[in-house]
């Protein structure tokens, strides 16, 4: 009998790497009548400017220098510079099926299964509110796919008052990213920091509106970095999150993580169901790459190989080498194992075979499959990408070219 994907711990990454959806989103939706907070799932950025401009030139363009850590009151000093930058964003769409009325145990003690799903009943309006953070004075806004999910158009709300009708530009719900057009000039910008020399243990402060509560602020630590999108519990995603005890609550997602500069590190975007102090925010580097592209396509492509992987060690090559059905045998201690290669990718046009082992790509060792995934995300479509695997002892170097991902994955 062949191991399971879920015996090998797979990981179900097609890389794909990623793909996008089913997370408990900040965004939450409610009928007009009647509120819920907790539409889909769990879940609870900066100046991508489509030009040049550089983050340190429009961090300069704020009137107040950046908070000191040594002022004692460096929080309230960051959220006084970032916190006129943040909006509250209001989306509704419509959706059509049973009303969540039918879902109260006293109505499905009657209905049990026999609740309508005819396509023909009426459309009901849907609402949901999220953060957003300006990022240049022209209007530009950042937030997350889930925030504005189903939206073209949205209502934009400032700190000072100020209402505008905003413009959805693009969605990437593979990396939850979305970015948002207001007519303004002069808007208040948030300046851009990096997650170079982040660390754990240093401070991190949240700017959102939870629960409605707006331009609310937050602060506590960095907890860790690097947190897989496995271990977050989104796995279709295609991002290594910074996690803070930062309190986050629906209605935060898509608000900035600040640094005790008052710089923008990360977007706030995932909550872990039942736990406390367990946040996660997209490193602003990966959100401005995203968001450089949507503003300026309209779209995101992510690069795809068309391989399924797990993690090898040595326990887990044991239990390959010792099934019968398997029809090869794994040398490797380490490394990442290739279970699937899908048919017509570009994995399979290049070579790739089930049981190879991948020691490095574009000569980057990797050892996790998420390694694996990382290296490819910022590989680009059409030029070859350098695989070196290990097949039954020989090493051998194969070129792969990314295409597209596949709609139906994304």
């Amino acid at each position: 009998m062949g191991i399971a994907p879920k015996q090998l711990g797979l990981y179900v990454g097609l890389l794909l790497v990623g793909s996008g959806a089913g997370w408990a989103s900040h965004s939450y939706f409610f009928n007009p009548e009647t509120e819920d907070q907790d539409s889909k799932l769990p879940i609870a950025t900066s100046v991508l400017r489509t030009t040049a401009e550089p983050a340190e030139a429009a961090s300069q363009s704020q009137a107040q220098a950046y908070p000191s850590i040594d002022n004692p009151n460096f929080i309230a000093a960051a959220a006084e510079q970032v916190g006129p930058a943040v909006v509250r964003i209001d989306a509704s769409r419509s959706v059509r099926g049973v009303s969540e009325t039918f879902e109260h145990p006293f109505f499905k003690r009657f209905f049990t299964e026999e609740l309508p799903v005819d396509p023909e009943l009426p459309e009901r309006l849907e609402q949901g509110t999220g953060s957003g953070f300006i990022l240049s004075q022209d209007g530009q806004v950042m937030t997350n796919a889930h925030v504005v999910e189903g939206a073209s158009t949205v209502t934009v709300t400032l700190n000072d008052g100020r209402t505008f009708e905003g413009n959805v530009i693009g969605t990437d719900p593979i990396t939850d990213v979305a970015v948002v057009q207001i007519n303004g000039e002069d808007l208040p910008i948030a300046p851009l920091g990096s997650t170079d020399g982040l660390a754990a243990g240093q401070w991190a402060i949240a700017i959102g509106n939870p629960l409605g509560l707006d331009n609310t602020v937050t602060a506590g630590i960095i907890s860790a970095l690097g947190r897989t999108s496995s271990q977050v519990g989104i796995s279709d995603k295609r991002v290594q999150f910074i996690q803070t005890d930062a309190a986050i609550n629906p209605g935060n997602s898509g608000g900035p993580l600040l640094n005790a500069q008052g710089e923008v590190i990360g977007m706030n975007t995932a909550i872990r169901a039942g736990a406390q102090g367990l946040g996660f925010a997209i490193p602003i580097e990966t959100a401005k790459r995203i968001g450089d592209q949507l503003f300026k396509d309209g779209e995101v492509q992510h690069p795809y190989l068309g391989i399924q992987m797990v993690n090898l060690n040595p326990e887990m090559r044991q239990r390959i080498n010792d099934d019968e059905d398997m029809d090869f045998t794994i040398e490797a201690d380490s490394g990442v194992m290739v279970i699937r290669v899908m048919e017509g990718t570009p994995a399979e046009d290049a070579g790739i075979q089930r049981g190879d082992v991948i020691n490095k790509v574009n000569e980057i060792e990797v050892a996790t499959a998420t390694d694996v995934q990382a290296q490819v995300e910022t590989s680009s479509i059409g030029k070859a990408l350098k695989v070196e695997v290990n097949r039954k002892g020989e090493t051998k170097t194969l070129e792969v070219k990314p295409t597209k991902m596949p709609n139906a994955l994304q």
